[in-house]
């Protein structure tokens, strides 16, 4: 999971926080996410329109529901991820995927470019959901 999926998850009447507490699967992320939701924060409380409280709250439960890595699990990982991408940014979520051969939840298109891993937006989420393969 990259950063956007996750913004999206902290509103809880999005789409995205839907998907996030109906698929039955193992949630993975970077660790430095954590720094990117802070860094946005007031970001997503304007868009989530929640109290700075209720969003603690909410934070506390989605990213229960997460398993973070720290970067010296993946860092093996990071020179391949960044050959492979346009934006180097991206690379902690390409060497996780490598590292767990998981899919990776974003809705970067550029993050398609590359071949390593399935890269699933929110929209091939839906759609699979409906269908009744997750």
């Amino acid at each position: 999971m990259d950063n956007n999926p996750l913004f999206s998850i902290m509103n809880p009447k999005s789409v995205s926080a839907y998907l996030f507490s109906s698929i039955r699967t193992e949630f993975i992320a970077p660790e430095c996410i954590r720094n990117e939701l802070n860094e946005y924060k007031e970001e997503c409380l304007f868009k989530s329109k929640l109290s700075e409280h209720e969003f603690e709250i909410r934070q506390e439960d989605v990213e229960e529901s997460i398993e973070f890595f720290k970067e010296s699990k993946y860092d093996a990982l990071l020179g391949v991820a960044i050959k492979n991408l346009p934006d180097p940014k991206d690379s902690p979520y390409l060497a996780l995927a490598l590292l767990t051969n998981s899919a990776i939840w974003s809705n970067d298109l550029h993050l398609k470019v590359q071949s390593l891993a399935i890269v699933l937006t929110t929209k091939d989420l839906v759609k699979m959901f409906l269908r009744g393969e997750l």
